[in-house]
């Protein structure tokens, strides 16, 4: 049995403790915003926050995730970053398939996060050049997290 705080609220699975958190998340939480790209923490479609801190849920046992504070994109629209992210990605036109783009909001926010001072195109697509789009939209994405930065200041 795990427990741990998900999207603000407290949680308990009987899931095996070396599940992947992503399965946890989208099996028995049903929160299926999270993605299953390469099951090898290559291509970031998984990407959740663990202590405010992204990381790739296909290879984190939820065990790992005890007494954690563990959030989603189905939680991030609830901070200042996660609504400032999801307006610029509408107004950049950011997705195509959209498959990416719940682990691309993710990690944007940890890079939001860590930013000490503005952000230009080339650092963004630096910092999260971890994450595949398989459409390539990495410009958008670049001016998205650009934009959302500008809001937050």
């Amino acid at each position: 049995m795990t427990s741990f705080t998900l999207n603000g609220k407290s949680v308990t699975t009987n899931a095996p403790g070396d599940k992947p958190l992503l399965w946890v998340l989208r099996e028995d939480f049903n929160l299926t915003g999270t993605k299953f790209g390469c099951g090898i923490a290559q291509c970031g479609a998984c990407t959740v926050h663990v202590n405010g801190t992204p990381a790739r849920a296909c290879v984190q046992p939820v065990s790992s995730v005890a007494g954690a504070q563990v959030v989603t994109v189905e939680g991030i629209g609830q901070t200042k970053e996660g609504k400032a992210l999801q307006a610029a990605w509408i107004v950049e036109q950011a997705p195509q398939c959209g498959y990416c783009q719940s682990g691309q909001i993710m990690a944007a926010a940890g890079v939001l996060k860590e930013a000490r001072g503005p952000l230009s195109r080339e650092q963004v697509l630096d910092k999260m050049s971890g994450n595949v789009c398989r459409c390539a939209t990495y410009n958008q994405i670049a001016a998205a997290v650009v934009r959302a930065q500008k809001t937050l200041a």
